[in-house]
């Protein structure tokens, strides 16, 4: 990465534009054992790729140039090599390839396996590489793959499972598995890279999964055998520390509201806690020895990313609404800032607390600078389910508030971040659980003075693309405009056409495949309320997109011509989502001149 690769400050160029262009950087990932040689993703070129930076000279190259752009890198414990993931124009579906660390040719990292969809990388001290892997053919499928040898298969299972991480001395293997078919909450297995079990975890309560546990990462001292784990046995994901070999416990109960992550710093005596409570992120460090917590400063706002550094410093990535993002040390200073253009800053955002079917609900409102209600008003509703939003910067809804618009974002029922059973909730009668959610705070936004009712727009990507395309359906009286990027549209379909991981998510949302529970189906899907969509409705979807494959978005798009109803539709060619920058910028102009087009010209 240089100078000559980075955006200029184009003159005329409008702020929410510069957002997206001004070049960016990841938090650096660095090699265990040789901490001066790291790798990060970057927009710098418009596409964001992997690169390589030796801290040592200070030296930074692309390591990867590929149409549609590469973020998924791994760099080996020696720092000596690069795997990267290399699927097809976004379809998520490829192999790992491999390339030196100061650059050469790109070879297939694992000969002899065939191209699945990833499932967990983990690379040995001594070169042994394990390998997830998930097809619709075999379900998940778990390889060693050493130098020489043809790949090794150790698990296989029809239900989700991938790699947690490799003990230090690379004995021992964790993994998260679903045997149990709860695709929401996983079990831990540790395994011998013979194949051959060591240990099983599960919070199993009354024969059924109720409880999830996650791999945060072997203690990094040879010969230990302790291993960092997330549960949720006090209904919010925490740390706790198990011993696969004697099968001890520990308990680490930091008395933090929401949820806790952790990992583990280089010399294995410190724990690094990532706190997230409310839409914040705080860090701390833990000390195993006298059980003391203390706080790290960072400023308010999110951190997105943080790691321990041999030398105890703390590196994070950090922003807020308003302040776009940066990779900082507790050192002091930025450590990586790219060069060129700088994102400008956008509004704070403010929290709103509103009374839900199901308790309190949070929402995080951002309004133009100095504007008085009532506004129109773009619900920007999260993706995942399973995720939230935070107060972090995000270049699309500042974009929208830059053309005179207030957006509210809602962390709805199914959303991490407010407890277990607040993310469990979503079951069974799914999508309608978090639009009951949305609409209590459109009806606060609307009640409070915030948003214009002739003026709400429902809005999102992904699940949030979903459940827009829902709530155009099932509650047509109240939105005047639909945006939908990458939605389920078909339900049904979608579960037919989608990868195997997203199967079981879908089984274990719905409580069975559509010929087990069709009726849920049926009422989950926004095919099934197509016909009572009356607010005009723009869709984008990715024609590689395993995830919302293109053949349900047609289906529902054919039914809305066949009504006649107002209705755009564009297709690209990418998967999930772009990773060209330009092209991600089209898709915002594209869908704020729609809303012009039909919201009788209230832009600013």
């Amino acid at each position: 990465m240089n100078d000559a690769l980075s955006t200029p400050d184009m003159p005329g160029m409008p702020d929410w534009e510069k957002r997206f262009r001004a070049p960016r950087v990841s938090l650096p990932d660095w090699a265990e054992d040789a901490p001066d040689r790291s790798l990060f993703v970057s927009n710098a070129t418009g596409t964001y790729e992997l690169y390589a930076w030796d801290r040592a000279t200070g030296g930074r190259r692309q390591v990867t140039d590929r149409p549609n752009g590469t973020t998924d890198g791994v760099l080996a414990p020696d720092g000596e090599a690069i795997w990267w993931f290399s699927d097809t124009d976004g379809d998520e579906f490829g192999i790992w390839m491999r390339q030196p660390f100061g650059g050469g040719e790109d070879v297939p990292a694992a000969p002899g396996l065939e191209p699945s969809y990833p499932a967990g990388l983990a690379i040995g001290r001594d070169g042994t590489a394990v390998v997830g892997r998930s097809t619709d053919e075999d379900g998940s499928t778990i390889h060693v793959v050493r130098a020489g040898a043809q790949p090794v298969e150790i698990y296989r299972h029809r239900e989700s499972a991938g790699v947690g991480d490799l003990s230090r001395d690379g004995t021992l293997l964790a993994i998260e598995h679903t045997e149990h078919g709860d695709a929401m909450h996983s079990a831990l297995r540790v395994l011998r890279l013979d194949g051959a079990v060591v240990a099983d975890l599960d919070d199993t309560e009354n024969g059924t999964v109720e409880l999830g546990l996650e791999v945060l990462g072997f203690a990094p001292v040879d010969g230990d055998t302790r291993l960092l784990i997330g549960h949720q046995r006090r209904g919010r994901w925490e740390p706790m520390i198990w011993d696969v070999v004697s099968g001890e416990q520990t308990d680490l109960a930091i008395d933090l509201p929401g949820d806790v992550d952790a990992q583990w710093y280089p010399d294995g005596s410190c724990l690094l806690i990532a706190h997230d409570f409310e839409a914040r992120g705080e860090l701390w460090r833990y000390d195993l020895a006298s059980r003391g917590l203390t706080r790290i400063e960072t400023p308010a706002g999110s951190v997105s990313g943080a790691t321990a550094r041999p030398d105890r410093t703390v590196e994070f990535l950090w922003s807020s609404a308003a302040q776009p993002p940066q990779v900082r040390s507790t050192g002091g200073g930025i450590v990586l800032d790219p060069p060129g253009m700088k994102a400008p800053a956008s509004v704070p955002v403010e929290d709103a607390w509103v009374e839900g079917p199901g308790g309190r609900i949070h929402a995080l409102v951002q309004r133009p600078a100095d504007a008085s209600g009532p506004l129109p008003t773009i619900f920007e509703i999260h993706g995942g389910p399973t995720w939230h939003d935070s107060d972090a910067f995000a270049a699309g809804p500042a974009a929208w508030v830059d053309h005179g618009y207030a957006v509210v974002r809602v962390n709805y029922r199914g959303s991490t971040g407010y407890g277990r059973e607040w993310t469990d909730a979503l079951k069974h009668r799914v999508g309608l659980i978090e639009l009951e959610d949305i609409a209590a705070v459109r009806e606060w936004a609307v009640s409070s003075g915030l948003a214009d009712p002739a003026k709400l727009v429902l809005s999102g990507g992904s699940w949030g693309g979903y459940l827009t395309l829902l709530g155009l359906g099932t509650q047509p009286d109240v939105w005047a405009l639909g945006l939908a990027a990458v939605p389920v549209a078909d339900y049904v379909t979608a579960y037919h056409d989608e990868m195997e991981a997203l199967k079981a998510m879908d089984r274990t949302l719905l409580g069975g495949t559509p010929e087990e529970v069709p009726e849920r189906f049926e009422a989950s899907s926004p095919l099934t309320y197509v016909d009572a969509v009356r607010a005009p409705v723009y869709i984008s979807a990715g024609v590689n997109d395993p995830r919302c494959p293109i053949r349900q978005v047609e289906n529902y798009v054919d039914r809305l011509a066949a009504r006649g109803a107002v209705h755009e539709v564009y297709r690209y060619d990418a998967g999930h989502g772009s990773l060209v920058v330009e092209e991600r910028i089209k898709q915002v102009r594209l869908e704020i001149a729609f809303a012009e087009r039909h919201l009788n010209g209230v832009m600013a």
